[in-house]
């Protein structure tokens, strides 16, 4: 991942860009809009990811027509049909719908990818560890525990593959099952035996006798205050001057964009343009040398 500016401020601004990014996808059904959140949401992931961003946006394409094409085939309200299946008619406000439905759900998955490489688990502990200590500590741990889990599925399977126990292609069906459960029999006394070390050491080292620290301290700085003001000034303005409306069944309504498209616009590119100032500056600072 890349350090980017936006990475670097405190937790709290962090999470209330992502709050407010997530919140306003899942509420505005408007096709320009949520145009907006696709740029904003894809430009700042293949920023965090680099070129390793890409495989995920190439994957999300088909998803969004697969999703789209499906709706109008379950949902039949519109007055616009544009052909028929099996006697149900095509519609072109369900097709619309689909569409909109469909790049909602490709918007969040990039949001949230962001918001995982973003928010990390220290930062996570860090704002939410003195108000729900052991809800944030579960949470993280089950986060963690994810992807661990698979790295040593992995490492078990390839394992047993050197000893010549692994499943191979030429192996039947009953093989492959029995092939599987080992390996999720050893992968799980591997885990509850990883949770009883764990909870030991951390009875041993004084977990929940006192006040909970951060492994990284972060300073709540005039720059988070800035940007904290300026997201609650974007989002109130995209509130107020309104145009966000959009109805697509039974008849296709969609609201004339107002100048909050721009508040909206200023709200979603806020860690983009941090970024680029401060690249802006580090050129700068070393054109001066």
């Amino acid at each position: 991942m890349k350090d980017d500016a936006f990475s670097k401020c405190h937790p709290l601004t962090n999470f209330l860009f992502f709050l407010g990014a997530i919140g306003f996808c899942a509420v505005i059904q408007h096709p320009i809009y949520l145009l907006l959140d696709a740029v904003g949401a894809g430009g700042y992931y293949l920023l965090l990811k680099g070129k390793k961003g890409w495989s995920l946006i190439a994957g999300l394409i088909p998803v969004f027509f697969l999703l789209s094409g499906i709706n109008p085939l379950l949902n039949t309200y519109g007055a616009t049909a544009l052909f028929h299946v099996f006697g149900r008619p095509y519609t072109l406000e369900a097709l619309l719908y689909g569409m909109v439905i469909a790049g909602m759900l490709v918007v969040m998955l990039l949001w949230f990818g962001c918001y995982s490489a973003v928010l990390t688990s220290d930062k996570f502990v860090c704002l939410f560890g003195g108000l729900i200590p052991s809800l944030s500590l579960l949470l993280v741990m089950i986060l963690r525990m994810i992807p661990s889990l698979t790295r040593k599925a992995v490492q078990i399977a390839d394992a047993r593959k050197s000893v010549g126990k692994g499943t191979g292609a030429s192996e039947n069906k009953k093989g492959k099952v029995l092939g599987g459960m080992r390996i999720l029999s050893a992968l799980t006394d591997w885990a509850l035996e990883g949770s009883i070390i764990t909870a030991d050491s951390m009875r041993a080292r004084g977990y929940g006798c006192a006040k909970r620290s951060s492994f990284r301290i972060y300073r709540f700085a005039l720059r988070d205050i800035l940007l904290i003001c300026l997201m609650v000034v974007f989002l109130l303005g995209t509130l107020l001057a309104g145009g966000t409306e959009a109805s697509f069944t039974p008849e296709l309504r969609i609201a004339s964009p107002s100048w909050g498209l721009a508040s909206y616009a200023a709200f979603l590119m806020l860690p983009l343009i941090l970024h680029g100032i401060e690249v802006i500056q580090q050129r700068t600072s070393l054109a001066r040398l």
